[in-house]
């Protein structure tokens, strides 16, 4: 099962690029909505190879996730595996410039189920895909806006 969507954002490239691998931004978000995330590598800088091992609710059970980072290329491309419940996923973002305070995010997840219990989990998802597509869409808009407005550029006007 597979969710693309892409946005435009009034931000240059390497300020889109610092926001999406915010990896302790992340972290943090993670822990205020009740996840228990730890980080499993020794990289003292961020790159290709970082990985992190979470527990969170989803459904009324406990769910564990295995994550690696895959591929770390500032400032156009990440994309991100990980394993949850059976389940193998793969995150990629991919940033072009538009134009000089203007870039295009484009954002998708691609899911695979590997056990049994998993694909019955996706094939529930895939009757209610609709509304996931609307839900997902809006989320990442909204995680663009959140980008633009954190590097809004005070415009004066001209007298």
């Amino acid at each position: 099962m597979k969710f693309k969507t892409r946005e435009d954002i009034e931000a240059t490239l390497e300020q889109v690029f610092e926001a999406v691998s915010d990896f302790d931004g992340m972290e943090r978000a993670a822990l205020r909505r009740g996840a228990e995330v730890t980080r499993t590598d020794n990289l003292t800088s961020p790159g290709q190879g970082m990985t992190w091992h979470a527990a969170f609710p989803f459904r009324n059970r406990t769910r564990t996730a295995d994550m690696l980072l895959k591929t770390y290329d500032a400032p156009h491309q990440i994309e991100l595996f990980s394993k949850v419940s059976g389940i193998e996923a793969t995150v990629e973002v991919e940033l072009l410039s538009l134009s000089r305070n203007r870039t295009r995010m484009t954002m998708s997840i691609d899911m695979r189920p590997k056990t049994i219990p998993a694909r019955l989990l996706l094939q529930s998802m895939k009757l209610a895909r609709a509304s996931l597509v609307r839900r997902y869409r809006k989320r990442v808009a909204n995680y663009a806006q959140s980008i633009e407005n954190r590097y809004r550029t005070t415009v004066h006007p001209i007298r």
